[in-house]
């Protein structure tokens, strides 16, 4: 059901530290840090060595992101639709974002509470 998620952290050394090692009995290992001049601030990755499943970033924030996995592109098109019919805004249309991953096919939008919600589908068309 859930795709990836991400929190926030105040300590990003520390962080790491932390979740190197707590991740590392389920197969989850530090795939990638990104850093200001990537993202305007500092993150990791986790994942199991061909995805991301968990972040950690400095980014100063309260709300959070979390995808959901959509079954097809299909949904993900449809996706945005429900949730701006629902009051959502929207946050990014539904299309590629090879950066992530060749198949990376997702949609953003933003809740009443102004968490990003996305819908990804990793399957190729």
């Amino acid at each position: 059901m859930i795709d990836h998620i991400g929190i926030p952290v105040t300590d990003v050394e520390k962080a790491r530290a932390f979740y190197d090692k707590t991740l590392a009995p389920l197969g989850l290992t530090r795939m990638k840090d990104l850093g200001v001049e990537d993202v305007g601030h500092l993150a990791s990755g986790y994942g199991d060595g061909t995805r991301y499943y968990f972040w950690i970033d400095t980014k100063p924030v309260l709300k959070q992101h979390f995808a959901f996995v959509a079954k097809n592109r299909a949904a993900v098109d449809a996706f945005p639709k429900a949730a701006i019919a629902a009051g959502g805004k929207d946050h990014g249309a539904p299309g590629l974002r090879p950066h992530y991953h060749k198949d990376y096919y997702s949609a953003f939008v933003i809740d009443a509470d102004g968490h990003n919600v996305e819908a990804v589908c990793r399957l190729p068309e």
